[in-house]
């Protein structure tokens, strides 16, 4: 049996932040309480696989599965990761725009997968 050693407090913590999100409005989304969402981006608890899998359960956030479970993106299906999010803080419209994506043009990331195959 493999144990995977994933700190999912930090990913979900990049979640929330690409996504524009406070942790009142997080917790409002995923239902789960702000103590467990404090307690674990604190580090004062960990973040086991039932929060995951309240987060996930968020259709807003499917987007982000593979990259939350396995640290791996498949941009084509969809599987981003944070810093890819077109919706989020992390990475701003200066640096989409250098990769050729911006918020104005979501379709173009469509279009720039098709174009590296």
């Amino acid at each position: 049996m493999v144990i995977l050693s994933i700190d999912y407090a930090k990913k979900l913590r990049q979640i929330r932040k690409a996504e524009g999100l406070t942790q009142k409005q997080f917790a409002d989304i995923t239902g789960l309480s702000l103590a467990t969402i404090r307690n674990y981006e604190s580090g004062q608890k960990n973040a086991r696989a039932k929060i995951v899998e309240a987060v996930l359960q968020v259709d807003r956030f499917e987007k982000y599965m593979l990259w939350l479970i396995k640290d791996k993106t498949l941009p084509v299906a969809g599987q981003i990761a944070p810093a890819l999010s077109l919706d989020g803080s992390i990475q701003s419209e200066g640096d989409q725009v250098s990769i050729g994506i911006t918020q104005n043009h979501p379709d173009q990331a469509a279009m720039l997968a098709d174009s590296t195959h």
